[in-house]
């Protein structure tokens, strides 16, 4: 199965979840999405708005900047931090013998558990959330790309549809494959990041941890969706 490492493509997905244009959805998920092709590619639509004025690719990246203004809420939120802040202090007494920081595995661990959350409570639908990608024109999405300076669209669509296929997405529905995940995207910074003892008990933290989250999940994404224009 492919792993993909980021973190929150079903909570960015949320505040399109009704949104019945396919182009503005998959741009919600397309930073994440093309840091996951190729972590060297770094695309800034926003700053050249010029080249994007024509139909399907102004949704693209109508939906591009709706994904940095959902991130900058998120990111810069009490919420988050003090979230944040509760899981690292779980996290340090089981990663004192492992490479992880842990406020990386806290910061990630806090955004897949709101996916998880927002699965589990039937907030959003995840077979919707990939029949919208189903629907986007490839050669809109490559001209997109192709005006943001990547060249190499192959790269993209061999990711991106092994991402569509794998519907990896799905797995998030069960908490152990949250723990299974963050130790894949550990892996791709560190060499050995985890023992099975590490693994163990990180599941155990998420178990705990998800408990007191799913108090008060949703006041973040009320708060983000009360704010966005």
């Amino acid at each position: 199965m492919a792993i993909f490492t980021d973190m929150n493509f079903l909570s960015h997905f949320y505040f399109d979840r009704n949104t019945p244009n396919a182009n503005i959805v998959i741009g919600t998920i397309l930073p994440d999405l093309l840091k996951n092709a190729n972590k060297n590619w770094n695309a800034h639509p926003e700053k050249h708005i010029e080249l994007f004025k024509k139909r399907g690719l102004e949704e693209l990246l109508q939906g591009w900047k709706r994904h940095l203004k959902v991130d900058l809420l998120f990111h810069s939120s009490n919420f988050f931090n003090n979230k944040m802040q509760k899981l690292k202090l779980l996290l340090i007494p089981i990663l004192k013998d492992s490479p992880v920081r842990p406020s990386f595995l806290a910061h990630i661990g806090v955004e897949l558990l709101l996916d998880h959350l927002l699965i589990e409570h039937q907030k959003i639908n995840i077979n919707s959330f990939y029949d919208n990608l189903e629907t986007v024109k490839e050669e809109e999405l490559a001209d997109f790309l192709r005006s943001c300076n990547i060249d190499d669209t192959d790269r993209f669509f061999k990711f991106f549809n092994s991402f569509k296929s794998s519907r990896y997405l799905l797995s998030y529905q069960k908490l152990e494959n949250i723990s299974y995940a963050l130790q894949r995207i550990c892996m791709r910074l560190w060499e050995h990041p985890f023992t099975e003892k590490h693994t163990s008990d990180l599941t155990s933290v998420l178990e705990f941890y998800k408990k007191q989250l799913e108090i008060d999940f949703m006041v973040i994404f009320d708060e983000i969706e009360s704010r966005l224009t």
